[in-house]
C-alpha cells in the first residue's frame, strides 16, 4: 500500500523506547501519526536492559502490564574496581530488568492496537521542513507531518545529513565508544546490578526475563583497536584482568553466537531541535550507561514532548512556543543529570582512579547514595 503524499499529524523516526511512547500518546489522543522503523520488530539492541522505577507508573498508563510480567526487580548495586575490590548499596529507588527484544515488542504492539501506523524496514532519507509542514522520504515511501520527532538514536544518517555539532566533534574522551552486549545464563543475584570496571571501560551485570542476564559493556575504540580490533581478545587481556569479570565471562553459558556491537557513541552535548524537528532519547542527548537512566529517561522525554506537540496541534502555542519550551523543559529535566554523568564518566576507565573511587565509597559509604539520586528523577 502506497503513502504517498500522505498526511500525518506526527511522524516519529525510529522506535525506539522514546519513539514507541511518543506514538502510543499521541494515537491514543487522537492524532494521525507514524513510526518508521529502519529495522524489523522483535529485534535486539546493545543496551544495559535496566529500567529506574520512576518510568513504572508511566510505563503501565501506556498499556504496559509489568504488575503482571514478573519482571526482576533489582534493588542493590554493586561496583567493583579493577583490582576486584568491591562496594556494595541499596538503590534509593531501584529499578527492573527487561530486555528490549521484549519490551520493544510489547510497545509496538500497543502502538499498532492504537492506531499508530507502523513502517518496518523503513530507514528515512531526508526530512525537509517547508511551509509549515515536513516532507519525510523513507526507504517505503514518502510523507507528510505537521511534526516529526527525531527518535533514531545515538548516531543515525540524518545526524550526519544535518552535520549536527556532536558529529563534528573530533575523537576525544566522551564520543569514541564501542558497546557490547550478550545475553547469559550464570549465577548472579536476581535482586542486584553490578557495574564491574576495566582498564578504559566497565561492564553492567542484571537479570532480564527467562532466568536469562543481560551483559553489557563499554569501553574505547582506542581499547579495541590496541587488541587488533579483536573483542574476544580484548575482553581476555583486558576486562579478565578484573577477577569478577573473569569469573562471569569463563564460567557463564552465552545465549548468542556473536555479542551485539555499536560504535561511534557520543556522550557530548546535542541539540533538543534540528530544523523544528523535535529530538527523544539518545538523539536529544545520552547519559553515561554507568548512571543506569538513559531508558528512563528517553521515556519521560516522550512525555515531555507530546504534552508540548498536544499543545501546539490544539493551537493552544506557536510552533516556536512548543520547541521553546520543550528545550527548556529538557533541559531542566535532564541537563543536570548529564553533567553529573560525564564526570563521573571520566573518574571511570582510568585504574588508579576506579580502584581510589570504589576504595572511597568502602570507606565513605554516604558519599554513593547523592551521586545516584543526581543522575535519577522522581517517577513521572
Amino acid at each position: 500500500m502506497s503513502i504517498e503524499h500522505s498526511q500525518y499529524d506526527i511522524a516519529i523516526i525510529g522506535g525506539g523506547l522514546a519513539g514507541l511512547a511518543l506514538s502510543v500518546q499521541s494515537a491514543k489522543a487522537g492524532y494521525k501519526t507514524i513510526l518508521l522503523e529502519k529495522e524489523q520488530y522483535p529485534f535486539h539492541r546493545v543496551c544495559g536492559e535496566y529500567i529506574s522505577l520512576e518510568s513504572w507508573s508511566f510505563l503501565e498508563r501506556l498499556g504496559l502490564p509489568l504488575s503482571q510480567m514478573n519482571v526482576p526487580i533489582i534493588k542493590t548495586l554493586q561496583i567493583t574496581a579493577p583490582n576486584g575490590k568491591l562496594f556494595q548499596t541499596a538503590l534509593p529507588l531501584g529499578g527492573f530488568g527487561i530486555s528490549r527484544y521484549k519490551l520493544d515488542h510489547e510497545l509496538v504492539t500497543i502502538a499498532k492496537a492504537a492506531g499508530v501506523t507502523v513502517l518496518e524496514k523503513a530507514k528515512v532519507t531526508d526530512v525537509q521542513f517547508k511551509e509549515n509542514s515536513f516532507q519525510i522520504r523513507s526507504a517505503v515511501d514518502n510523507l507528510q507531518a505537521k511534526l516529526v520527532a527525531g527518535s533514531f538514536g545515538k548516531r543515525s544518517n540524518l545526524d550526519v545529513k544535518w552535520n549536527r555539532s556532536f558529529i563534528q566533534q573530533k575523537p576525544n574522551k566522551l564520543n569514541n565508544y564501542i558497546g557490547v552486549k550478550y545475553h547469559i545464563k550464570t549465577n548472579h543475584s536476581s535482586d542486584t546490578i553490578a557495574l564491574h570496571n576495566f582498564e578504559n571501560g566497565y561492564c553492567g551485570i542484571s537479570q532480564i526475563e527467562h532466568d536469562q542476564f543481560c551483559l553489557c559493556y563499554l569501553t574505547t575504540a582506542k581499547n579495541l583497536k590496541q587488541h587488533d580490533n579483536s573483542i574476544e581478545q580484548m575482553q581476555g587481556q583486558v576486562l579478565f584482568k578484573n577477577p569478577h569479570l573473569k569469573k562471569i565471562f569463563t564460567e557463564a553459558r552465552f545465549l548468542y553466537e556473536s555479542p551485539l556491537t555499536i560504535s561511534q557513541i557520543s556522550f557530548d552535548n546535542k541539540s533538543q531541535i534540528e530544523d523544528h524537528v523535535l529530538m527523544l532519547g539518545d538523539a536529544a542527548g545520552m547519559i553515561t550507561p554507568l548512571c543506569g537512566n538513559g531508558m528512563s529517561m528517553a521515556l519521560h522525554g516522550s512525555k515531555m514532548a507530546f504534552e508540548q506537540m498536544d499543545a501546539f496541534l490544539q493551537n493552544k502555542i506557536s510552533r516556536s512556543n512548543m520547541e521553546e519550551q520543550y528545550k527548556k523543559q529538557w533541559q531542566l529535566q535532564f541537563a543536570s543529570r548529564l553533567r553529573t554523568g560525564r564526570m563521573i564518566q571520566r573518574f571511570f576507565g582510568k585504574t588508579s582512579l576506579t580502584n581510589l573511587f570504589v576504595q572511597s565509597f568502602q570507606t565513605f559509604p554516604f558519599l554513593a547514595k547523592p551521586l545516584i539520586r543526581q543522575t535519577h528523577g522522581n517517577p513521572f
